[in-house]
């Protein structure tokens, strides 16, 4: 088991994001804005998905690791701390899904 966790990899995004190494991907991935940022999401998103489709549990693994980066380098263009995310997973947990997702306003 390993001690890394999303904390470690967020404060690796933002330190990267504002970087001025010109090989640092995730600065130049940042400086192309949301846009590109969330496509790249999405594609890691597809990525993992079929990877599991297929049973290819080391390509989910693998997939995963990439879609987890890509889903904090969209946090951090789109200014939302991890923090905050764990703050509204923690308050569905008092509820089941259904219940939760039936008291949602937004859908």
């Amino acid at each position: 088991m390993t001690n890394f966790t999303l904390s470690d990899l967020e404060a690796i995004v933002a330190a990267r994001a504002n970087s001025d190494d010109e090989m640092s991907y995730t600065r130049k991935l940042i400086s192309k804005g949301v846009s590109k940022c969330a496509q790249k999401l999405g594609e890691e998103a597809v990525e993992t998905a079929i990877a599991a489709v297929e049973g290819d549990r080391d390509g989910v693994a693998s997939e995963a690791a990439d879609l987890l980066y890509h889903l904090l380098v969209v946090m951090k263009v789109s200014d939302v701390s991890l923090d905050e995310v764990l703050a509204k997973l923690a308050a569905r947990t008092g509820q089941t899904g259904l219940e939760e997702k039936a008291s949602r306003t937004d859908d």
